[in-house]
């Protein structure tokens, strides 16, 4: 199995369980060691692989442990410790690490509360963990730039010269992608001033800063906006899959006529999203156990983004509602009538693939 599928499971398992997941003890049983074992490829039942309550005193620090060392040959490679799921993650959390890492020939420290997963190295001083991790992942929001450094680790492809002649870049790019997210989200002065600079040549009065902090905001989510739309333009063309924009009213046949109304008078001006495009593809993963993947096809609706089969709308399959801040998939049953089941994370479509798959057998 693929890594990007073992984490897409695992995810899975966190939103079901993570309200009972209320001990570090059963984040351990449920989600830590799963991605150990499945994501990693290590075996957690052999303790020459993976030791659980790590044990190496440290000084007058005796008997302290870590939950897990991951070993090769006989040598530590890497140190793990976990939190509860949901606890914060910071570098006060890590002081086992710290202490074990400089003892150990470890090169890896790992933090972990389950969802989110931070690595750590030596990159400042030799021996001595940074206080600043080169690797972040978070399960439930997967960063595709960091699946390919996340499989150097596994056993099956270990490359730790590789992980660490990559890390110092990978730390300091990560730290610039933050900064960036949050220009974007608060310009701070000095950026405002920086853009204001490319296209007004005059004195930055107080009233014309608080003019151009405003414009700085609404150009920068305009930039982003224009970016997806060309990556998503590209992803299409890469795929070969045509989406067709209509307005509800062309959609024979569909039972949601207030929807229809609506996107009549509102006209065809429909921008398919990059979430849905995942959407889409992630429901054509689960119907190609079914019928060819070329027979599922999309529409796209201001009211919500459609997928039929032979692009028949009167074989609707479901309906991704993501226009909005609740995203909802609507799930048709025997009558084609639509249940909308409100989702955090587009992967949650996963959860509903029987009723997919059903509604695709009925029409194939």
């Amino acid at each position: 199995m693929a890594i990007e599928d073992a984490i897409k499971e695992i995810a899975v398992k966190i939103v079901d369980h993570s309200a009972a997941l209320t001990t570090e003890e059963a984040t351990k049983t449920a989600v830590v060691l799963p991605f150990i074992a499945r994501v990693l490829g290590y075996d957690v039942f052999d303790p020459t692989e993976v030791l659980p309550e790590f044990t190496a005193d440290v000084g007058t620090k005796k008997g302290e442990k870590v939950d897990f060392a991951i070993l090769r040959g006989g040598e530590v490679q890497m140190l793990i410790e976990c939190k509860q799921i949901g606890a914060p993650l910071n570098i006060n959390h890590a002081s086992q690490l710290f202490r074990y890492f400089h003892v150990t020939n470890a090169r890896i420290g790992i933090l972990t509360n389950g969802q989110r997963w931070q690595f750590y190295t030596d990159l400042d001083k030799p021996n001595k963990m940074d206080e600043r991790p080169f690797l972040t992942l978070d399960l439930r929001d997967i960063d595709p730039y960091a699946l390919p450094e996340l499989q150097k680790l596994t056993k099956s492809t270990f490359d730790l010269d590789s992980v660490l002649s990559a890390a110092e870049e990978l730390k300091y790019v990560s730290g610039i992608k933050k900064t960036i997210d949050q220009l974007f989200a608060e310009p701070s002065e000095d950026f405002v001033r920086i853009l204001a600079a490319s296209v007004y040549d005059r004195p930055l009065t107080a009233r014309m800063r608080e003019f151009f902090t405003s414009v700085s905001a609404n150009a920068c989510r305009q930039w982003i906006t224009d970016q997806v739309n060309v990556r998503l333009k590209t992803a299409l063309q890469g795929q070969g899959v045509a989406v067709a924009s209509v307005s509800s009213a062309d959609d024979e046949g569909s039972t949601d006529t207030l929807g229809e109304a609506e996107d009549t008078a509102r006209g065809t001006d429909i921008e398919t999203t990059l979430d849905e495009m995942e959407g889409f593809n992630i429901v054509r993963a689960i119907a190609v156990s079914e019928v060819p993947v070329e027979r599922i096809a999309a529409r796209d609706t201001k009211s919500y983004f459609g997928i039929l089969l032979d692009d028949n709308n009167r074989k609707p399959i479901c309906r991704l509602h993501f226009n909005r801040q609740q995203k909802y998939l609507g799930l048709m049953d025997e009558a084609k009538v639509e249940q909308r089941i409100a989702i955090d994370k587009i992967a949650d479509i996963y959860q509903h693939a029987e009723v997919i798959r059903e509604a695709v057998r009925r029409y194939a």
